[in-house]
């Protein structure tokens, strides 16, 4: 789907983050970051590769994956028909759900750093205050930079999961989740 992501990149490219798709490698070991899940949230979903390797490793478990440009959205729900897609800002998204049961991963593609500073700033402080609000949600998130996606806020640390190389270019993956 690599004309896809150009066509979006072309239309909106602060809110597209790379013009090639996640490796399979990466959006495994995205997935597998998710493991325990019973709800997962994804944030960007993009293509779809980690939208499908979280229904292919986690069956039965609800997937909300949320994407903003509407062509990248439609895509998305032909493909993925058991999935709950929803073409929004990840914010809002994440806002909307309230005081879910369980234990719920919010897994993101977002490109932190290309997104204009206040679709940034609200993005993150909404991410921050669903995690903040239950120590069990966790944020699975990708980088292409040797550091953390963003800083933490007080309450919340980052931890470093995987280094995946099979992936243009290379990705680290991050947790991001309270800590006590």
């Amino acid at each position: 789907m690599p004309v896809q992501l150009l066509l979006s990149m072309l239309r909106a490219p602060a809110s597209t983050g790379a013009v090639v798709p996640s490796s399979r490698a990466l959006a495994n070991a995205m997935a597998r970051a998710a493991t325990g899940a019973e709800l997962i949230v994804e944030l960007g979903a993009g293509t779809g590769p980690v939208t499908r390797a979280l229904l292919e490793q986690m069956p039965g478990v609800p997937l909300i994956a949320v994407e903003l440009q509407p062509d990248l959205a439609r895509m998305l729900q032909g493909r993925f028909p058991e999935a709950d897609v929803r073409l929004a800002p990840a914010d809002q998204v994440v806002d909307a759900l309230g005081e879910p049961d369980g234990n719920v991963v919010l897994v993101s593609s977002l490109p932190f750093r290309s997104l204009p500073r206040p679709v940034r700033n609200e993005t993150i402080a909404s991410i921050c205050r669903f995690l903040l609000a239950d120590p069990q949600r966790r944020l699975v998130q990708f980088t292409y930079q040797p550091r953390a996606p963003f800083r933490a806020p007080p309450g919340l640390r980052w931890r470093r999961l995987a280094s995946v190389w099979a992936n243009t270019p290379p990705a680290g993956v991050w947790e991001l989740r309270a800590h006590v």
